[in-house]
């Protein structure tokens, strides 16, 4: 039986515009500070700590302190989910400026959200893994996917391995959960993929082209689903063999 209660204090919680672009800022699954959330929000310091405080209380957000600082970060991939679920209810909006209309671009082009791969580039990496075989067309970790995953070093936890996670620029599903998480962590920590300044836009890498090329992610002109792959960095590395499935 759905709480009433609850689903208002919820809708709440998120229905204030500073409190909205707080967890927007979130969603890149990194912690922040109180003041960079501040400056983030265009709101004074007093201001944010009282938004933060109700966030936290509400269960949205948890917080670290850290000698003089408070580090704040969304609650767990179960808010992500909402918050990204609310945006692609939402729609896209409008950038009212040449700044916003290039960072708006950029999110299209590939994006974290909070802790997988999203925008075109998370579309392509989910159509790579059903034409590997990797995933079901349902979004499913196949048995001979799973060999793949833990080839690549992936090891199951309790945390769901694989969902169907709503993108809402290119309204498609694209991959979340434990095998999204993993992959997304992999591919930065090889820099595959890297950030796009304290935005959650990133790129693909020259060595990541190779690598997703020798994973049998992109074909060999380096094609993504939708367009030309996006590159940041030189070409150069060798691509890893793709585990065997």
């Amino acid at each position: 039986m759905v709480s009433v209660e609850a689903l208002a204090q919820v809708a709440g919680l998120l229905a204030d515009k500073t409190r909205a672009a707080i967890c927007g800022a979130l969603l890149d699954g990194r912690a922040w500070t109180a003041r960079e959330l501040g400056v983030h929000a265009g709101v004074a310091a007093s201001t944010v700590s009282e938004h933060l405080t109700r966030l936290v209380e509400g269960g949205v957000l948890v917080e670290h302190r850290q000698g003089r600082h408070r580090y704040v970060a969304l609650a767990g991939p179960h808010v992500a989910e909402l918050l990204e679920a609310m945006v692609a209810f939402g729609g896209p909006e409008r950038p009212r400026s040449l700044r916003a209309a290039v960072v708006s671009e950029a999110l299209v082009r590939g994006r974290t959200c909070y802790d997988h791969l999203a925008g075109r580039l998370g579309v392509t990496l989910r159509g790579g893994l059903v034409e590997l075989g990797v995933l079901s067309a349902e979004l499913a970790i196949t048995e001979p996917g799973m060999v793949w995953l833990k080839e690549l070093g992936f090891e199951p936890s309790k945390r769901q391995v694989s969902r169907a996670c709503l993108d809402w620029t290119e309204r498609v599903p694209h991959l979340g959960g434990a095998a999204g998480a993993f992959l997304c962590r992999t591919f930065l920590e090889r820099e595959w993929v890297r950030r796009v300044g304290s935005s959650r836009a990133v790129l693909l890498t020259a060595e990541g082209e190779q690598g997703w090329r020798g994973l049998g992610l992109l074909d060999a002109g380096g094609h993504l689903a939708g367009g030309q792959v996006a590159l940041l960095g030189s070409p150069g590395g060798s691509a890893p063999r793709p585990p065997a499935i």
